[in-house]
């Protein structure tokens, strides 16, 4: 699964680069929620929502790959390790929107009035939390947990949870509605990279349920790689916003994937991408970042996917032209009080850039 870019650096250049992390866990004082070095306060109802939708289920790659590694997982939330209540805590806000449809945000091509209908019945594995792939990235979050934390209190309704939303049924009609007309280029590439990450969760999940849900899945990871596979040799330009349609970001997820699964094809394809599209790139500017809507570094998340296609002397070297200025000092005071929906994107990046 996927490391942290921090830990790659610093195993990668050898250059006494020092990293000074503390990943803080949520809390909620008078309804403020706490990410790291910031208090992030939001007004209930929508906010909150968006919130939970962009900023919780991706985070969690790192922290629960350290809390895989424990050997109780009832360490003491005090010591600001992801143990069990903290899991806990992340479940809750999975659970509580996984089957919640409304409010909806969908990305729908309307061929005909035919096609007028509810995101449940547009899509009916994924039509919670808020949006199709925060949806995706929930359902994966609850298997991570549930692998994390099987005997976990929160355990039997993350499984209930997921045996409602990935039945064969509903992930048939999710796979016919991705290869329907004008829809392409749906969810492509975040969410469909999303997709691929909670089909190889669940490919690494020695479970009976994890194995019924994986042979569901069938029909839409096989759709979602036709797409991905099909637009991957046409892409002439990488994508390097902070947001959703970064091509580095999904790169990053796709080669994870294609490994896990040892899909030499697909791997081969995305690792030639990155390296077509960043091996040349020098002197990302870090001073540009982040834009008001970001969620992801444009600068960091090339370098991630580059760890992976690189040797370690060969990643130390590109870096070193890539990101010459890297920070010796962290500051989070261009950090905003996020007041509307898509400043929570903000929140999100000072968490990612923390892990």
């Amino acid at each position: 699964m996927r490391a942290s870019l921090a830990v790659a650096l610093r195993e990668y250049n050898d250059r006494a680069i020092h990293w000074k992390i503390h990943s803080t866990i949520f809390t909620k004082p008078n309804d403020g929620v706490i990410m790291p070095a910031v208090v992030v306060k939001f007004h209930p109802s929508l906010l909150q929502k968006f919130i939970c939708a962009v900023v919780v289920a991706p985070l969690l790659c790192v922290q629960a790959e350290n809390a895989a590694r424990q050997k109780s997982p009832e360490a003491s939330p005090s010591a600001g390790a992801f143990d069990a209540h903290a899991a806990e805590r992340f479940a809750k806000l999975a659970l509580q929107c996984v089957h919640k449809e409304y409010p909806n945000k969908i990305s729908h091509v309307l061929n005909s009035e035919a096609d007028v209908a509810s995101p449940c019945k547009l899509t009916p594995a994924f039509c919670g939390c808020y949006d199709w792939h925060s949806s995706v990235h929930g359902h994966w979050l609850l298997v991570r947990l549930l692998r994390t934390f099987p005997d976990a209190p929160f355990a039997k309704a993350a499984r209930d949870a997921l045996k409602e939303s990935l039945t064969a049924e509903n992930l048939k009609a999710e796979a016919a509605y991705l290869r329907g007309e004008g829809r392409a280029s749906f969810e492509r590439p975040y969410g469909l990279a999303w997709l691929l990450q909670l089909c190889a969760e669940l490919r690494e999940w020695e479970d009976p349920q994890a194995r019924e849900m994986l042979a569901n899945l069938k029909p839409l990871e096989d759709a979602a790689l036709e797409q991905l596979t099909t637009w991957l040799p046409k892409l002439s330009h990488p994508i390097r916003i902070g947001e959703h349609n970064q091509t580095a970001f999904a790169l990053g997820l796709i080669i994870d994937y294609a490994r896990d699964k040892n899909d030499e094809g697909l791997a081969k394809l995305a690792t030639e991408s990155a390296r077509k599209f960043y091996l040349a790139d020098k002197n990302c500017p870090l001073a540009y970042e982040p834009s008001g809507e970001d969620f992801l570094s444009p600068c960091l998340g090339e370098a991630d996917v580059m760890r992976r296609v690189l040797t370690q002397t060969e990643f130390a070297k590109w870096l070193t032209q890539f990101l010459p200025q890297i920070p010796r000092t962290a500051t989070a005071d261009w950090l905003p009080v996020a007041t509307q929906p898509r400043q929570a994107h903000l929140s999100r990046l000072c968490w990612s850039l923390t892990t």
